[in-house]
């Protein structure tokens, strides 16, 4: 709008600048939305791997218990 305004070289060279502006702004903003879903896809395999991993340090600390003691004597007797 500028150059037609002002008919002029100067104010051409403005104009398609300025055009060339709003053109990386788009492609800036078109590329954080892809970079966001991408960092969204990243946390959710991250939570995946969190519960993976929670439930093996459940199963360790299951085997670290020591077993309880029965009562019965494990045998045969002889009388």
């Amino acid at each position: 709008m500028l150059s037609g305004v002002l008919n002029r070289g100067r104010a051409i060279h403005v104009d398609i600048a300025i055009m060339r502006v709003f053109v990386k702004i788009r492609e800036m903003i078109s590329t954080h939305k892809e970079l966001a879903k991408k960092l969204e896809r990243v946390e959710q395999k991250i939570e995946k791997h969190d519960i993976k991993i929670e439930s093996i340090f459940d199963a360790i600390r299951q085997l670290m218990t020591p077993p309880s003691k029965s009562d019965k004597q494990i045998g045969f007797y002889a009388e």
